[in-house]
C-alpha cells in the first residue's frame, strides 16, 4: 500500500526515526455524503493519503468547511469511509464489527474536542477516570494514580477535587487532555482543541500538546484553521476542498514523501 507522509519539518525539531511504526494511516480515503431529494452528494474528503507515525506531532490546517473534520471522524472510526481504508494500529478498522472497532477506538485513541464536553456533577478526578471507568473494574483501579499524575502534568494537581464549575475554560481542557490520556492510547486526535480559548489561554494549551509531544512521546493529530498553530507543529499539512496538500507554511522545504508499507 502507498500512502503520502506529512513530511514538513519546523528546523531545530528533529525528525521521528524512519522506523516509527505508523500509528495511523489512511489510504486514498474519499468521504461523500449523500445528497437529499434529488440533490448531489458533497464530497467532505476527497482521497486522503496520510501516515501519522509513533511520536508524530501532525497539523493538519484549512478554512471551515475544508473536510478536516470529516476526516478526523474518518480517521478515528466514528464514521464509515465512502472507500479508501484506515488502519490503526495496524488494524484495519472497517473490517472490525461495531463492537470491536468501539473497542479498539477506546483503547487506542484519545479525543480532545473544541468544547471541553465535561461531566458537570463528576470532580476533575472523576472526569479524568471516566474512560477507565467505563473499560472496566480493572481499568479503572489500575489508572487512579495515573489519572493524578496526569492531572499534576497538566498543571491540575491543586484541583483535582473541583467540578468543571469552578474551572476556567482552560483549566477545563487541560483537564480533558488529561482524560484523553488516562487509558495511554497510541494516539491523541484533538479537533480544533484551542478554537474556544482566549489567546493567551490558546497559547498556553498549545504549550501543554507540545510539552506531551516532546518529552512523552505522546503521537498527536490536530486539526485547526489557524496557521500559526500550524507553523509550530513539525509535520502539518493543508487541507483544501477536502484534499490533503502539502502546506508551506513555515519557512522548510514542504514535501510529501511516498513511502511503501
Amino acid at each position: 500500500m502507498t500512502v503520502a507522509t506529512v513530511q514538513e519539518l519546523r528546523p531545530g525539531r528533529a525528525a521521528p526515526l524512519a522506523e516509527a511504526p505508523p500509528v495511523l494511516v489512511l489510504n486514498a480515503v474519499t468521504k461523500v455524503f449523500p445528497g437529499h431529494r434529488g440533490t448531489a452528494g458533497a464530497t467532505a474528503v476527497a482521497g486522503a493519503d496520510l501516515v501519522v507515525r509513533t511520536g508524530d506531532f501532525v497539523a493538519v490546517t484549512g478554512r471551515s468547511g475544508s473536510g478536516k473534520t470529516s476526516l478526523l471522524n474518518v480517521a478515528a472510526g466514528l464514521t464509515r469511509p465512502t472507500s479508501g481504508g484506515v488502519l490503526l494500529a495496524g488494524v484495519d478498522l472497517w473490517s472490525l464489527s461495531d463492537a470491536a472497532r468501539t473497542r479498539l477506538r477506546r483503547e487506542r485513541v484519545g479525543f480532545v474536542f473544541q468544547f471541553p464536553s465535561l461531566i458537570p456533577s463528576l470532580s476533575a478526578l472523576e472526569n479524568v477516570l471516566l474512560p477507565a471507568t467505563l473499560a472496566g473494574a480493572g481499568h479503572a483501579s489500575a489508572s487512579a494514580d495515573r489519572a493524578r499524575d496526569l492531572l499534576e502534568t497538566v498543571g491540575m494537581a491543586a484541583k483535582t477535587g473541583e467540578r468543571p464549575g469552578r474551572l476556567s475554560a482552560g483549566e477545563q481542557q487541560r483537564v480533558v487532555i488529561a482524560r484523553a490520556l488516562v487509558l495511554q492510547p497510541s494516539i491523541l486526535i484533538a479537533d480544533e482543541p484551542t478554537s474556544s480559548l482566549d489567546e493567551e489561554t490558546e497559547g498556553e494549551v498549545m504549550a501543554l500538546f507540545e510539552r506531551l509531544n516532546a518529552a512523552d512521546g505522546v503521537t498527536v493529530l490536530m486539526v485547526t484553521h489557524d496557521a500559526g498553530l500550524a507553523r509550530r507543529c513539525p509535520r502539518h499539512a493543508r487541507m483544501v476542498a477536502g484534499r490533503l496538500v502539502d502546506g508551506d507554511l513555515s519557512t522548510g522545504n514542504g514535501d510529501l514523501s511516498v513511502p511503501v508499507l
